[in-house]
């Protein structure tokens, strides 16, 4: 099945079209962000960006403005992502905002769908050592392992089972109303569990070496041992089909608890990819900002974690007063309508 590669137009991208095209499979071609857009729904997508000096592509910038403005531009499109740079900065904040701006307009992400590479590439310098190459082959392999997984993708097989977390109080909270709407027009043969983390009751993660993490994972624990992340979140994250994050927006961040249980998934992590689990999040904002926690989420969920990325994965809201969420015109459609997505992704 051949690829089609979105490749934004500037000084540096000759090089990176260079190293993309061998790797390609027969019938795969490279189009113009600037003219074919309209043209894309349905395929399978490789976005591929090369940064100047500056960490910018004039043509990315335009091309995320069409993203933003078009929710259905790439209606049943399912994308991976290259971007390199001339710098050490910018590759992954290019990245993560593109893959929400393509997300919003219809494009489902692999679970760790980006390969990125500095201008030193010593981002890749574990890797070149544990496949015994230098940078660059590290690089290109890892570029040849995306492009093969896009390939191969399949859907997942249908969600039975929504696991959702917060750290939210019931009693005040306008994300959990939120989701109490949600929730309730999801279909009776999906189980739902819900995990509250509240007060300090996960510390973050500890920093182990990786062969320690890889030993308490293989426990199916965690340096800390018992705690409600080993006996509580772990054994729910692998039942669960789709995780569904319920994020207060905290000082235009997720809060710490929840940071905290991202972070502690790394032991899990090491035993197992979630390529097939489905991430949702859902964002109320008592202001604004509501897309930076959105983009965490790609980042630390999604391109770190490897969770499946489908279309329109999170619904944002501004709600400041208790209970006014529930107040919004046209909430309850749109409620029913991310009810109905996560059913059928």
């Amino acid at each position: 099945m051949p690829l089609t590669v979105l490749l934004p137009k500037n000084e540096c991208s000759p090089a990176l079209q260079e190293m993309l095209a061998p790797l390609l499979p027969a019938g795969s071609v490279f189009a113009d962000p600037e003219k074919d857009l309209d043209t894309l729904r349905g395929r399978r997508l490789l976005f591929a960006v090369a940064l100047d000096r500056g960490g910018c592509n004039e043509a990315y910038y335009r091309m995320l403005s069409r993203l933003r403005r078009n929710a259905d531009l790439l209606s049943g499109c399912i994308g991976g992502v290259v971007v390199t740079g001339v710098g050490e900065l910018y590759t992954k904040d290019v990245a993560r905002d593109m893959v929400f701006a393509a997300n919003q307009a219809g494009c489902a992400f692999l679970g760790r769908p980006l390969v990125e590479a500095t201008g030193s590439m010593r981002n890749f310098r574990v890797q070149a050592q544990i496949g015994g190459v230098d940078e660059k082959t590290a690089f290109r392999a890892a570029v040849a392992e995306l492009i093969d997984r896009l390939l191969t993708w399949e859907k997942p097989g249908p969600i039975r089972r929504v696991l959702a977390l917060h750290a939210s109080q019931r009693s005040t909270s306008n994300t959990l109303a939120f989701w109490e709407l949600v929730r309730t027009n999801l279909p009776s043969e999906i189980a739902v569990e819900e995990i509250g983390l509240r007060n300090g009751t996960v510390p973050d993660c500890n920093g182990c070496s990786y062969t320690a993490c890889l030993h308490f994972g293989e426990q199916g624990s965690c340096f800390y041992g018992s705690g409600p992340m080993v006996e509580e979140v772990y054994p729910a994250v692998r039942r669960c089909d789709a995780l569904v994050m319920l994020c207060a927006n905290y000082n235009d961040a997720l809060s710490a608890n929840l940071t905290a249980c991202v972070n502690r998934l790394t032991a899990l992590f090491r035993q197992q990819r979630f390529y097939e689990k489905r991430l949702f999040g859902l964002v109320v904002s008592g202001y604004s900002g509501g897309d930076l926690l959105a983009r965490q989420l790609i980042s630390a969920l999604n391109m770190n974690k490897s969770f499946f990325l489908p279309p329109y994965f999170c619904l944002l809201e501004t709600a400041n007063e208790r209970g006014s969420l529930v107040r919004l015109p046209g909430i309850a459609q749109r409620a029913s309508a991310f009810a109905e997505g996560i059913a059928g992704a």
